[in-house]
């Protein structure tokens, strides 16, 4: 028999809801088959475990917000990669606020994964997918360079995100990013 994707599916949607209004020791079982209105057997029968299914909700959210990012580059299609850069940074802030509890959860799975396997190869696996469609995005190529510089922008995105969670003032965004940008590029080799 195989799992019903109806059920599947409500258990991901109901975990992405704890996952943004709850840290993460808060998300258990219980408040994830209430929150989806599943039964708590579910949550293994469809996924495993509760980690698996919060790290599965993670990555889902952290795709979700990169195709908004792309939405919000949609009229950009022609500029320059530096423009398209601009514009997701902008893109990114702005929802900044609103996906707190999805990075904190995302800083819990990573946490997580240095422990569990499943874990770590659900976020290694998303970070594959990510690198590509970032590559593409922003134009930045098709090939083994494009994807290495789409990773070192998400390793920009993500910790600057990462300290954003620690305190608001650490943001870096608007005028400041521009500034910051300027500033990275004057010790870069060409």
């Amino acid at each position: 028999m195989s799992p019903q994707p109806s059920k599947r599916a409500d258990l991901l949607e109901g975990t992405l809801r704890c996952v943004e209004r709850l840290p993460p020791e808060r998300i258990t079982a219980r408040a994830i088959a209430r929150e989806s209105g599943a039964n708590l057997a579910s949550i293994a029968y469809h996924f495993g475990s509760k980690d698996d299914l919060v790290t599965e909700a993670v990555i889902e959210g952290l795709d979700r917000w990169l195709e908004e990012i792309a939405a919000g580059l949609g009229e950009l299609a022609a500029a320059d990669p530096a423009t398209r850069f601009r514009r997701a940074a902008e893109v990114m802030e702005e929802g900044r606020r609103e996906r707190t509890g999805l990075a904190r959860n995302f800083v819990g799975a990573l946490a997580k994964a240095q422990h569990d396997p499943r874990v770590r190869e659900l976020l290694a696996d998303g970070f594959r997918r990510t690198r590509p469609a970032l590559a593409a995005l922003l134009g930045l190529g098709d090939d083994r360079a494009g994807e290495d510089a789409a990773g070192l922008l998400l390793a920009l995105f993500d910790g600057l995100l990462f300290q954003s969670l620690l305190a608001d003032d650490l943001a870096i965004e608007g005028p400041r990013m521009q500034r910051a940008q300027a500033r990275v590029r004057t010790i870069l080799p060409e």
